[in-house]
């Protein structure tokens, strides 16, 4: 038997139940998105901030249940915050969490998990996002920004001396100059400028992901694949590298994982929870913001952290 046998049909079919699945979930995102980033400043979310820096980091990982932000979003958006004078650790925290421990992610993986624990793939997803969000908070809170942060970043610190000229108008995350957003027609605009901006992008990658998902699942030949379906080792860093190089939105992979029916929970689980963090997408995105040493301590330190706690889930045969 062939190992790759396309049938056009099947493949249509795979590939429209997941985009149709999943395009709603990525619309309200992209809108949710776009309405935080015309209508919600910085001092909003530092007023929902406590003083004491560790509880500050902790409350930071939950901010995106009422400012949820995607990925490509987050990471534009934090830039701004961090600008404003928002600590470092908080933001960080808030961009690793906000596309995890968001409502909408919430429901699309409960919809698209329907028939496979979808409580309990939910629960542990939300839950493991906001924890390795936290973690990365607290590491980050006693490294100083200096050794973190991009030298243009550090330069648009509150209190430091810009060097140059900032060319914001054309910058991704940066305000526009000489435009006066106190009008509330201006800031619909711009929601809606974001809001489609994001859709765009993210909808390209997660049409190639469903392509790619539709294929594996119609075309490939599962028993050539059981042997990596069936190690719990294999399967979760098989899931996670498909997770980094996809590079899905968080409200949409959901539907994605689900349709790789051959592996275990666990495994999907890594892809849920991996994927959302660090990308081949965001792996650039950081560089823009963060010192790339930390970028890639970043990439490895997730990716084992991820893998080991989801290879101690597999035990648990879910």
């Amino acid at each position: 038997m062939s190992w790759f046998t396309f049938r056009f049909p099947d493949f249509a079919f795979s590939f429209l139940s997941i985009l149709f699945e999943g395009i709603p979930f990525l619309l309200l995102g992209s809108v949710i998105s776009g309405v935080i980033d015309a209508f919600v400043p910085a001092r909003v979310l530092t007023k929902f901030l406590p003083k004491n820096p560790n509880a500050a980091i902790v409350l930071s990982g939950l901010l995106g249940v009422i400012f949820p932000m995607c990925e490509c979003g987050s990471v534009v958006v934090i830039r701004r915050f961090i600008r404003k004078g928002l600590p470092l650790s908080c933001a960080v925290t808030y961009m690793l969490g906000a596309p995890i421990v968001s409502p909408v992610v919430a429901l699309s993986t409960a919809a698209a998990f329907r028939g496979q624990s979808p409580a309990v793939m939910t629960s542990l997803r939300l839950f493991l996002g906001f924890c390795i969000a936290v973690l990365v908070g607290f590491v980050v809170r006693f490294i100083p920004h200096e050794k973190l942060l991009q030298r243009k970043v550090i330069d648009t610190l509150p209190g430091q001396k810009r060097a140059g000229l900032r060319i914001a108008a054309g910058s991704a995350g940066d305000e526009p100059l000489n435009l006066d957003l106190d009008s509330f027609s201006q800031k619909i605009f711009r929601a809606i400028q974001a809001a489609s901006s994001d859709f765009l992008d993210v909808a390209f990658f997660f049409v190639i992901g469903a392509c790619i998902a539709a294929t594996f699942n119609t075309a490939i030949n599962q028993q050539i694949i059981l042997p990596l379906a069936t190690s719990p080792f294999l399967s979760i860093l098989a899931m996670m590298l498909l997770a980094f190089i996809l590079a899905l939105c968080s409200s949409t992979d959901a539907f994605i994982a689900a349709s790789f029916v051959t592996f275990p929970f666990a495994a999907k689980l890594a892809f849920l929870v991996f994927g959302p963090v660090f990308d081949v997408k965001l792996f650039f995105l950081y560089g823009v913001i963060f010192r790339r040493w930390f970028v890639i301590s970043l990439l490895v330190g997730l990716f084992i952290l991820i893998a080991v706690i989801c290879l101690r889930i597999a035990v648990l045969n879910l």
